[in-house]
């Protein structure tokens, strides 16, 4: 892992705790979690993604459960480009494993349905300029091109951006990855807990112990809970 990997991962990991965003749905609108409840019936995928308190983590391809906006060339660049900006590390994971593309595919088909366009644009001007600069797809670039590719859209140096702006792009594709990573599993992201288990947030325990209070190391005890497991299942024929 690169040095350059170990200070965005660092970065994302300080911008999120600072921000709250181990809070539950910290970094998440409260539209998305009014949006998020009544689509459990009809987007069982949300929640199909979203490990129970105590459960195991399942086996996910990194383009599992999108599909609710994204196609697969759309979801295959904003994962690619998500994990450049939360790598995977040994022992720690990154935007793949924790699902974030999921998270931003459900949030566009709900919540953040105004943003569509948006992506649409924005991935369209981001592959073209990677087309004509390196002859591929950002999804299929080095992981050196990517980055270059990114360093140029942050300062917003990409040419063939008319909207959204290069930086603009970035902008909410960077705070999207931070919500894919640290909000609850419920919405799509955080598979099995993956950022919570990075930052040592507990989620939301029903008792805290007197040596949970004082202990100032990450938490550890099993099982994190979240918010699915804490909804109650109506009794069939009530």
């Amino acid at each position: 892992m690169s040095k350059q990997d170990e200070s965005r991962r660092e970065f994302l990991v300080r911008a999120a705790v600072g921000a709250g965003a181990v809070a539950g749905a910290g970094l998440v609108p409260d539209a998305l979690a009014q949006k998020q409840e009544p689509d459990k019936q009809t987007k069982p995928q949300a929640s199909e993604h979203a490990p129970s308190s105590g459960g195991q983590p399942g086996i996910h391809s990194p383009l599992d459960g999108h599909g609710a906006f994204f196609n697969h060339d759309q979801a295959a660049t904003v994962a690619a480009f998500a994990e450049r900006l939360m790598p995977s590390a040994p022992g720690k994971p990154g935007a793949r494993d924790a699902g974030v593309v999921n998270y931003i595919d459900l949030a566009l088909a709900g919540a953040y349905a105004d943003l569509q366009d948006f992506y649409r644009r924005g991935i369209a001007q981001l592959d073209g300029y990677c087309r004509a600069t390196y002859h591929s797809p950002f999804s299929q670039l080095n992981a050196a091109q990517q980055d270059e590719v990114i360093a140029a859209l942050e300062n917003g140096k990409v040419g063939g951006f008319t909207w959204p702006t290069a930086q603009a792009f970035f902008n909410t594709l960077r705070t999207h990855t931070m919500e894919g990573m640290f909000a609850d599993p419920v919405y799509g992201g955080n598979q099995n807990f993956a950022g919570w288990r990075l930052v040592g947030f507990p989620g939301a325990q029903a008792i805290f112990t007197p040596a949970d209070m004082q202990n100032k190391q990450a938490f550890t005890r099993a099982p994190i809970v979240g918010l699915q497991a804490r909804v109650k299942v109506p009794k069939q024929g009530a």
